[in-house]
């Protein structure tokens, strides 16, 4: 048996997934962009995708762009947002919690003359809605915050941001990365007040190379990937139609996000409630954050050394956002966790598909190496 415990860097694709990759990819491999009636039966499975994409969050289908992923959808909100804005201002809101994506971006603005400002996360990681406030003015054109933090699982103020933005009578854009919230928590950006939101397909069972930006008609940013005009001009490029209809399917296949969510806090405090009779195994995690991601920290037994002792055992985990291989966790030293402590981290994200007997499993290898390595 395996247990595949690393969701958060991707997901197993689901069936419905597989089989919608296989029909386009065999049977409907038409260039949508194309007039023929290939060209027109592909379109129409595109059409399909993104309304299912956009009915999950409320959206209208034209508020919806497809791209290669959660990368490109944030680089194309902050660097689109830049673009179109910076006469109206330089100053773009970000934090210390956000995925690499978006923070080299922010560092590249910076690097263009706009003045990026990192708010730093409390010891529970988030980003207090008072910070928000004191760092938006007039000159703010963008605020990018997350709507799930992807190594601890915080759940941040990704509600109330919008409000901020108009109670200091900003005419700043709010750009959301809910990737790792996408499926799991219920988001409708309109009602949110969301301008720009980030989504990925491999994060929810679906393949990777695909994802999406959520565009509010209200909202204007200028294409970051030019070419042939695809996807109304803002996202140029042929559409990956196996994987973005796949996309679709995987998004219809999601289920009840809140009996999904119930099962996988079932799993999860089950596993808390077992590691809280060793005093060596500290909670990273909030204790209100997103149960589908736990972080902690094995005190004692480095992380490379415990993950490689729970990949013999044919567990899969990791150490952090899968995006940062081999450096000390950004987001675990914005939250002033001690250096032991973020040396000994570790990341165990779950699924719908989650079962308790990979939970076991985990637990009885942590205990069995922590046992052998702590002497």
């Amino acid at each position: 048996m395996n247990a595949y415990l690393d969701n958060s860097a991707t997901t197993k694709p689901c069936e419905r997934a597989l089989k919608k990759t296989m029909q386009i990819a065999s049977g409907c491999y038409g260039n949508p962009s194309s007039l023929h009636f290939m060209g027109y039966e592909a379109k129409k499975e595109l059409d399909f995708a993104r309304k299912s994409v956009a009915d999950f969050i409320g959206a209208k289908p034209e508020e919806v762009y497809f791209t290669s992923g959660g990368t490109a959808s944030n680089m194309t909100a902050i660097l689109g947002t830049a673009a179109a804005k910076k006469r109206d201002g330089k100053k773009i809101i970000t934090s210390r919690l956000e995925h690499p994506s978006v923070i080299k971006n922010f560092e590249l603005l910076g690097e263009q003359g706009f003045l990026p400002v990192f708010l730093e996360p409390d010891g529970n990681g988030k980003v207090s809605p008072d910070s928000i406030y004191s760092a938006v003015d007039e000159n703010t054109i963008l605020v990018s915050l997350m709507a799930v933090n992807n190594e601890v699982g915080s759940v941040q103020c990704f509600d109330k941001v919008k409000q901020i933005i108009k109670s200091k009578k900003s005419n700043a854009l709010y750009h959301c990365d809910a990737v790792q919230g996408f499926g799991k928590i219920k988001i409708n950006p309109a009602k949110c007040g969301i301008d720009l939101m980030s989504m990925s397909a491999h994060k929810i069972h679906g393949l990777k190379g695909s994802g999406a930006l959520y565009v509010s008609k209200n909202a204007r940013i200028k294409p970051a990937i030019v070419g042939g005009g695809q996807e109304n001009g803002l996202v140029s490029g042929t559409e990956a139609m196996p994987s973005l209809c796949a996309f679709g399917a995987a998004v219809e296949d999601i289920g009840s996000v809140d009996e999904n969510c119930s099962k996988v806090k079932m799993l999860r405090d089950m596993f808390l409630e077992k590691i809280s009779d060793y005093d060596y195994i500290y909670v990273n995690s909030p204790s209100d954050a997103l149960p589908y991601i736990l972080n902690i920290s094995v005190k004692g037994v480095p992380s490379q050394v415990m993950l490689n002792a729970l990949s013999a055992e044919g567990i899969c985990v990791s150490a952090g956002s899968a995006c940062s291989k081999g450096h000390r966790s950004s987001v675990l030293s914005a939250m002033n966790i001690e250096p032991a402590r973020i040396d000994s981290a570790l990341r165990i994200s779950l699924s719908k598909y989650t079962e308790e007997d990979e939970m076991n499993m985990l637990f009885d290898a942590i205990i069995k190496t922590a046992n052998r390595i702590r002497r």
